[in-house]
């Protein structure tokens, strides 16, 4: 399901006098949220005024935070991205929780989980059966966000209860 919000990471310190704070990322990378303007922490809105890449965290200003004391208050928040401003065709892992998945035209179950292995990120599908299928094209043949549907294409060994 296309969500509204995506949850993009943690603030977990202030950075500096000037009110900066040190965002962890939850995305690929911090290099992600570099060309974003704007984000939503708390329900409110906040301008960027500047993001840049420390180690593997971002340093990010934002309007109307000018003090350390004031970013002292976003410790421990969550910052979201708007969806509409993330480019088409990327979808995240807490939009396919809960999608119907359909393997040769019958629905085997909704993706409950997404476990992100080194080699590539593996779905895990509860229905009838347990299934755990890679997220890669071989088997994911189409997601479509508006529908809430994900078409898979299914071997032998991917259901859990197969020898």
């Amino acid at each position: 399901m296309k969500l509204p919000f995506i949850q993009a990471g943690e603030i977990v310190s202030t950075h500096g006098v000037r009110g900066e704070v040190k965002l962890l990322p939850w995305t690929d990378g911090p290099e992600f949220l570099l060309d974003f303007t704007r984000v939503r922490i708390g329900g409110t809105d906040y301008k960027i005024e500047s993001c840049r890449v420390q180690k593997t965290c971002n340093l990010l200003k934002l309007s109307g935070v000018e003090t350390v004391e004031a970013a002292q208050a976003f410790r421990g928040k969550t910052v979201e991205l708007y969806r509409q401003d993330v480019a088409e065709g990327l979808i995240f892992a807490a939009e396919l929780i809960d999608m119907d998945v359909y393997a040769d035209g019958s629905c085997i179950g909704k993706i409950s989980d997404v476990l992100d292995y080194p080699s590539n990120k593996v779905y895990v599908v509860k229905g009838d059966h347990s299934y755990m299928i890679p997220a890669v094209r071989e088997f994911i043949l189409s997601t479509d966000l508006e529908k809430n549907e994900m078409q898979v294409k299914l071997l032998e060994g991917m259901r859990d209860d197969e020898n």
